[in-house]
This record gives structure tokens, sequence and C-alpha cells, in this order.
């Protein structure tokens, strides 16, 4: 008795009752954390004592106009480029001979259908594999993101990202981590390389990201909950 359309029959129903959950919990782009915006101070009351300047006044004669604080900008220049390869071989093999003379009783040798009652045993065993594995990324550009969070080291957090609407499809490009003051250039721009536990997503939706997206049934048969 063939199982296979008994299990499909239990499969498909499963699958299309979780299929509405898995819609709903789909994540969204529109993410609030990532459109960092400057915090907005209280206007504090002016001390009247006669003095120009004050602490809460940002009058700065002279000032480096790299970011260093909450809220300043900063342009990190992407200069992703890895690339990995990956290759193996297995090469074995191993040969047994054994032989047994006929044993000899009576000072005649044993002999079986006229023959010499000798034994001779041959093995060969081999064994090949090879396998190879190769990928290669690059990703180029730039992208302005916020400070988010200076460091008691001094060290900056910045996150930030871009949305792109071209046609009938959307672009985006996420990225966060820290940055050391001192690596961040005269112009107010970082390389990605030096951004610390750097996170930089790029994707994309709409029609021509559908396009090249399977179908929830083929993701179903292609995982391995699939049983054959």
């Amino acid at each position: 008795m063939n199982a296979t359309p008994r299990i499909l029959r239990l499969v498909v129903p499963l699958v299309l009752l979780v299929l509405p959950g898995c819609a709903t919990m789909a994540p969204s782009h529109d993410d609030a954390q990532w459109a960092a915006t400057a915090p907005v101070e209280p206007t504090a009351t002016p001390v009247a004592d006669g003095s120009i300047y004050h602490d809460n006044q940002n009058m700065e004669l002279f000032v480096d106009p790299r970011a260093h604080r909450v809220g300043d900008i900063l342009t990190v220049v992407l200069q992703e480029s890895t690339q990995a390869s990956k290759k193996a071989s297995t090469s074995t093999s191993k040969t047994d001979k054994n032989s047994f003379e006929a044993p000899v009783l009576l000072g005649k040798t044993a002999t079986l259908n006229g023959n010499p009652a000798s034994i001779s045993l041959n093995g060969d065993r081999s064994f090949a594999g090879d396998g190879s594995s190769s990928q290669s990324n690059q990703l180029s550009g730039q992208i302005t993101v916020t400070v988010a969070q200076r460091l008691s080291n001094g060290n900056l957090v910045v996150r930030g990202e871009k949305w792109l609407t071209i046609n009938q499809g959307k672009e985006l490009i996420r990225i966060s981590g820290i940055v050391r003051p001192q690596d961040i250039n005269p112009d107010n721009s970082v390389s990605s390389s030096r951004v610390a536990d750097a996170r930089i997503a790029y994707t994309g939706r709409g029609s021509l990201a559908d396009a090249n997206t399977q179908g929830w049934l083929a993701r179903f048969f292609n995982s391995k909950w699939m049983p054959f």
C-alpha cells in the first residue's frame, strides 16, 4: 500500500493552517527605532547673571565638524567586499591478499574434487571524494547615519537607514555599529570596514523582489520539513 497520498492529505491541510500565521508574523521594514532623530532638549530659562556664554548654549567658536554628540550625523562609506573559497579532496585505497595452502594429511595433500584444497582471499577497496565551494559579495555606496549613543569611552553608536523607491520596488539599506572618533575622516565620513559590530542589511520589496522569491508551497517542499 502506498502511503504517500495519505501523508500528503495530512500535510497539505496543516500547511494551509500555518500559512496565515506566517503571513501575520512577517517582520515589517518600517521600524521606528532605525529612524533615529536628535533628542529634543527642553529650552532652559536664561539666567540673568551678566555673562555672555552659558553652559546650556551651543556657541562653539572653534569646533571639529566631525560627529561627536548624540544626534550628529555621520556618513558611512560602504566598502564591503568578501570572497571565500573552500576545496576538499579525499582518496583512499586498500588491498588485502591472503592465501592458505592445502593441508597435508598422512603425507597426502588434501584435495577437493581432485584439486588441492587451498584457499585464497583477495580484497580491494577504494574511495574518492572531491568537493569545492566559493562565494563572493560586494557592496559599495554611501549612507548617512545618526549618532544614537555616546559610550563612556567616547565611542559612538550609530545607526541609520535609506529607502529608495524605484518604479515598482523599494530598496532598503540599513547599518548599525560602533565607530571610534579617531577613525572619522576630516570630511565627517568613515569607512564601513572601521565600524565595529557592524550590521549591514540590503534588502528590497515590491514586484522585483517578489519575482525573485519562491512561493510558500515551493519553500515548503524545499525545506527540512519535507519528509521525502
